[in-house]
């Protein structure tokens, strides 16, 4: 039956094209396009989805080189399931209507129907609705990726498929809901999340320290990064590409675009300046390595916060953000949890630690969305906020994602055989090689 699955879903998706056409036209009412808001949001949702080729060669460069191919066709395949799941139902889930603030009707736009003539969503309302919804799928799309950093090398292919769905059903649409929905729970509460510090790397992060625990160690523990350049060309289209993801969040070509743009350059610019130097006391080279993971770091850290802040504060922010990020990496070492290119330490805790500096640096003044400023400025609601709101999605993306990571394992088995991981996912889940 297993071998047939595959045929059976493309049958199903053909039946559900000819069953459930997307031809409703929503011409009830005048549009108010904006041609350059238009343009820049079609560019930024290229620039985003470049990040998930980005991230493929960003971890494809770290692991060993029989690891390669696989490690980067798990970013790679993302690009293809999510876009699917997403035009069926996964919009809907995460952009649909509110079911108790906690996820969408599934039946909203399903198969994509109303998204043509003038609809629109009611934060973007000078970009069409597919735009939108096309913007948003890129999230969706990284989120899972990032997670593959945490089990590289050890993972069944098959199982990972299955995995990745489950998340993107399960623990990222519920979040994107909570959180970017006017009648989501978390938007509700008042809790700032820009661009996706909680939604995409704080779930990400907590999902991979979950896979981390759950697959347990590699046999192999050590090895050596196949392609220190790769990590360089993923760094350089990662921020290429984050561009997008932080400045295209303000959903017009405007101010909060540009400001989004500068915290973001320079609180990357900030992290990996300060990794460097942090190595550097602890008595290491300055290498190329952390050079990169520095600099992403930063923009994580940055991402929740790039529309609330001013550029000084996102100094801060990369500085604080690459030195805890180092710290957990250390202190990660110094324990049995196998987390290979360290997701959780980069993306988890720089996620939270840039949400809850929002609630310190954000400020009414950069953007009139900030009901109340942050602590810096004498204010302690909007960080008590965001610290609840931290608290609760780690405990929700930890323990969602060891639960989806169970029910997977008992339908198809997670964990290569020892004989597999030692000849190397490349060829044993593949067939290819460098």
């Amino acid at each position: 039956m297993k071998r047939y699955f595959p045929f059976l879903l493309i049958v199903v998706a053909l039946i559900l094209t000819f069953l459930f056409p997307s031809v409703e036209l929503d011409n009830a009412s005048a549009a108010n396009f904006n041609t350059g808001d238009i343009a820049w949001m079609l560019m930024s949702t290229a620039l985003v989805l470049i990040m998930t080729p980005g991230l493929a060669f960003f971890y494809g460069g770290m692991v060993s080189k029989k690891n390669v191919i696989s490690t980067m066709l798990q970013s790679i395949v993302c690009m293809v399931i999510i876009t699917v799941m997403w035009g069926i139902f996964g919009f809907s889930l995460a952009f649909g209507d509110s079911f108790h603030g906690i996820i969408g009707d599934p039946r909203t736009y399903f198969m994509m129907k109303g998204m043509l003539g003038n609809s629109t969503w009611k934060l973007a309302p000078t970009i069409p609705l597919l735009l939108f919804a096309m913007y948003q799928l890129k999230f969706a799309i990284i989120t899972p990726a990032l997670i593959t950093g945490a089990f590289a090398g050890r993972i069944r292919f098959n199982s990972y498929i299955l995995f990745l769905c489950l998340f993107s059903i399960f623990i990222f649409s519920p979040l994107a809901h909570c959180t970017w929905h006017p009648d989501g729970l978390l938007n509700k509460l008042g809790v700032l999340d820009f661009a996706g510090g909680t939604v995409v790397h704080m779930s990400a992060g907590w999902a991979a320290l979950a896979s981390a625990l759950y697959l347990k160690r590699r046999n192999e523990a050590d090895h050596t990064p196949a392609r220190i350049t790769y990590v360089m060309i993923g760094t350089g289209l990662l921020w290429f590409g984050w561009f997008g993801f932080n400045a295209g969040s303000a959903f017009g070509a405007n101010h909060l675009a540009v400001t989004a743009l500068a915290t973001s350059t320079t609180a990357s610019a900030a992290a990996g300046l300060t990794w460097i130097f942090f190595d550097m006391l602890r008595g290491h080279k300055p290498s190329a390595m952390g050079t990169c993971i520095g600099a992403v770091v930063g923009l994580v850290a940055i991402t929740p916060a790039a529309g609330y802040v001013s550029v000084p504060h996102s100094l801060a922010i990369g500085i604080i953000s690459a030195i805890v990020s180092n710290l957990v990496v250390i202190w990660r070492t110094r324990t049995t949890i196998d987390d290979t290119l360290d997701v959780f330490p980069c993306h988890g805790v720089g996620g939270m630690v840039g949400m809850l500096l929002t609630g310190v640096f954000a400020n009414q003044a950069v953007n009139p969305a900030v009901k109340d400023n942050g602590l810096f400025f004498g204010h302690t609601h909007l960080f008590f906020v965001q610290l609840i709101a931290m608290i609760v999605v780690s405990i929700f993306a930890f323990f969602g994602s060891l639960l989806l990571l169970k029910i997977t394992d008992m339908i198809s088995p997670l964990r290569v055989s020892p004989e597999d991981e030692a000849l190397g996912l490349d060829i044993s889940q593949h067939g290819e090689k460098l």
